[in-house]
């Protein structure tokens, strides 16, 4: 399938039961900055529109005046995708990008999935991002107690802070080092009742023709933390990925929470463009030993032999189309991977991305190795 920037960006809006996705939407459809935008969510019954911007409302689709466009889930969401699709194409509803609100104790998983795997709607829509809503009133009894809330903070490219006002100065710190104990690679914004520029949720991804060096770099997550609306945000001082040593980076749990420790986010810099062989070995192992625990992959690689590098992302076992970066200069060759595990020791996970390090010649044996400490490992 040929890259096409016309492809329609799709927004993950995920976050637990009451952290405020609802109220965000709210802000977000009601914000001309937006755009016009089709939001698809499980019920019409929690958003709560005013019914002077309802221009026009079915059992299935509610048109709003400001061009916006929501949409009921009714069953499998390719197919929801697809009917509005038809939709657009036929000149019946018009709209710039998808923003999908999750349910409360929803995986993200699938839906990334179901956007990548899917032949037909990937000729028509491209993950931008997730973006998951944080209860900073509630959220760390949240995080103790539901692993689902764990994961959907460390499978995120943004995290919203929301209900802040309701957090004291000490809670919030501890909140936000937590977050980033959990996901150090993600963006914190501070949500003003609701409120959030729509830029802090769109063009999140680096998946796309045409992303610089800049934007693939905090995509990755080794850019500076995006800047706070909050005076007391970025109060942890936890160090971003690339301040660790090189060549691996770690962003290990601070918190002593058991869920949190389920989670590790080990990345490499290579300096050296990778033998597509070893890169090839090392992708394959890792999917066939521990597929189902990676959360999210994504890199820039430098390829022996090939005219650009190219930037990959994954969950689990499934990959978008690999895009080139064109805009690469020629002189710097560091491939830089990142990935976010569930289950998994943090020193397994950096010996799978030492194979990155290696000549072909080398491989076998690290490769033998690896199986062994994976077999060994109790999990």
């Amino acid at each position: 399938m040929a890259w096409d920037d016309k492809r329609l960006p799709v927004t993950l809006l995920t976050g637990f039961l009451g952290a405020g996705k609802t109220t965000v939407l709210n802000h977000l459809i009601r914000d001309p900055e937006a755009g016009r935008i089709a939001v698809i969510m499980n019920e019409f019954g929690d958003v709560g529109l005013d019914h002077d911007l309802i221009e026009e409302a079915t059992e299935e689709t509610i048109l709003l005046q400001s061009g916006c466009l929501c949409c009921a889930l009714l069953g499998d969401l390719a197919k929801t995708l697809g009917a509005l699709e038809e939709r657009r194409t036929a000149g019946g509803v018009d709209f710039d990008r998808v923003v999908i609100e999750t349910s409360g104790i929803a995986d993200p998983a699938p839906i990334i999935h179901t956007l990548a795997a899917d032949r037909l709607l990937a000729q028509s829509f491209r993950l931008d991002g997730v973006a998951t809503l944080a209860d900073a009133a509630t959220g760390m009894g949240t995080l103790d107690q539901q692993f689902e809330a764990v994961q959907q903070v460390a499978m995120a490219d943004v995290l919203i802070l929301s209900k802040t006002d309701l957090a004291d100065a000490v809670t919030l710190a501890r909140f936000e080092t937590r977050l980033a104990g959990i996901n150090a690679g993600a963006a914190r914004i501070h949500a003003r009742h609701g409120r959030v520029p729509p830029g802090t949720l769109f063009g999140l991804s680096a998946m796309r023709l045409g992303a610089d060096a800049p934007q693939i770099d905090a995509w990755l997550g080794l850019m500076e933390q995006t800047t706070q609306a909050d005076p007391l945000a970025n109060l942890s001082g936890l160090k971003k990925p690339s301040d660790m040593p090189a060549p691996f980076h770690s962003a290990a749990p601070i918190h002593q929470g058991r869920h949190d420790q389920r989670i590790v986010t080990a990345s490499i810099e290579v300096t050296k463009p990778i033998p597509a062989e070893v890169f090839d070995l090392w992708l394959d192992t890792l999917i066939a030993l521990k597929g189902p625990n990676v959360l999210r992959m994504k890199g820039i690689v430098h390829v022996e032999g090939l005219q650009y590098p190219f930037v990959f992302h994954g969950v689990q076992h499934i990959f978008d189309a690999p895009v080139p970066f064109k805009a690469w200069s020629g002189g710097d060759t560091t491939s830089r991977v990142v990935v976010i595990a569930r289950d998994m020791e943090e020193a397994e996970l950096k010996a799978s991305l030492g194979m990155l390090l290696l000549t072909p010649q080398e491989t076998p044996d690290a490769l033998g190795g690896l199986i062994a400490e994976t077999v060994e490992m109790p999990f």
